[in-house]
């Protein structure tokens, strides 16, 4: 048995898990950790960052705990502007982390959350210029832990004898699955299937909104940097509906208890399947903890997953409720989506 320096190195670690015939669960306790250690140390490694400082971030949770878990490790000081969505467990964590918490107040507005975290990181900038800001929507600084990651995969995929491969995954910051994608890419031929809900500029589905989405950390209101579109080769647009059935049928089907996000994209893989010969992997992003009490409780009300199907559209003004699927084959981004890095 391995002797592990800190925790974060177990909540970080990924396990592949078989779901069936050629398809494969990458499953995380909470999977940006990785990148957020990664991303720390290189910045450590670079004299960016010394132990004392302090680094900044704007997060709806996920990314919140992975960055204090990187902190409280590497002994640097954490601060987070977080979304309305952080829960008052996920809260107590980040206190007892060490972290300096600021939530913003309760919005029924994706793009307004979002926006005010943004304009309260520059208003602390511009206050405190010492204080590091992490961009985790903008910085490629991130891809580095999740290179292993992709090396991993297709080592064991190859190993058991699979010849290609289609990654499926939200596409949230949109490194997760770039730098997996990447990496699998070098061994294997490997097709990328992005993930995303209505509502979000990533992939132009902002004309298109969702009254009951709750999956803010796989879409986004603003343009992301670290979304490289041309490497997507097919986007799904799902709704609160599919994508809660999907949390559901995981763990009913294989026994996996995972959130909104992860739901969304076991539904995805589930409709690709019947026409992909190679093995597919699906990107389970956490635990379903957080919306244990709104989805998993309630799976009683939940329609079974086998009654939702994509409506294949050719042309983003054609997408629509309740889920739509597009062949985007490297297409750039949206004119909305697109990222001025200057």
């Amino acid at each position: 048995m391995d002797v592990l320096l800190h925790a974060g190195e177990a909540i970080g670690r990924p396990d592949l898990i078989a779901l069936g015939t050629g398809t494969y669960a990458l499953r995380f306790e909470s999977m940006k950790v990785l990148s957020a250690r990664a991303a720390l140390q290189h910045l450590i490694d670079e004299g960016r960052l010394r132990p004392g400082d302090t680094v900044i971030d704007s997060s709806s949770g996920i990314y919140a705990q992975a960055l204090a878990l990187a902190c409280h490790e590497l002994e640097i000081r954490c601060r987070i502007i977080g979304s309305t969505t952080i829960d008052p467990v996920q809260r107590a964590q980040l206190e007892l982390l060490g972290v300096d918490l600021e939530q913003m107040p309760a919005t029924d507005s994706l793009r307004q959350d979002q926006d005010r975290r943004v304009a309260r990181i520059r208003a602390i900038l511009d206050a405190e210029p010492g204080v590091h800001w992490m961009r985790q929507y903008h910085d490629a600084v991130h891809d580095h832990g999740y290179r292993p990651v992709g090396c991993a995969v297709a080592e064991a995929l190859t190993s058991r004898g699979h010849d290609r491969v289609q990654l499926v995954a939200a596409v949230g910051s949109g490194v997760s699955s770039f730098a997996v994608r990447q990496e699998i890419s070098r061994v294997l031929p490997c097709d990328l299937v992005g993930v995303q809900p209505f509502g979000s500029v990533t992939f132009g589905s902002d004309h298109v909104d969702d009254p009951d989405m709750l999956i803010a950390g796989i879409g986004s209101s603003i343009p992301f940097g670290n979304v490289r579109h041309a490497a997507y080769d097919v986007v799904h647009w799902v709704s609160y509906d599919v994508a809660r059935s999907g949390a559901v049928d995981l763990l009913r089907r294989h026994a996996v208890f995972a959130g909104l996000s992860s739901g969304a994209v076991h539904a995805v893989a589930r409709s690709e399947r019947p026409s992909y010969a190679g093995a597919q992997v699906l990107i389970v992003p956490d635990t379903g903890h957080r919306y244990a009490d709104v989805v998993h409780a309630r799976h009683r009300d939940v329609r079974p997953l086998e009654e939702h199907a994509p409506c294949t559209v050719g042309e983003l003004a054609e997408l629509a409720l309740p889920w739509s699927r597009m062949e985007w084959r490297g297409r750039a981004a949206p004119r909305q989506a697109s990222y001025d890095r200057g």
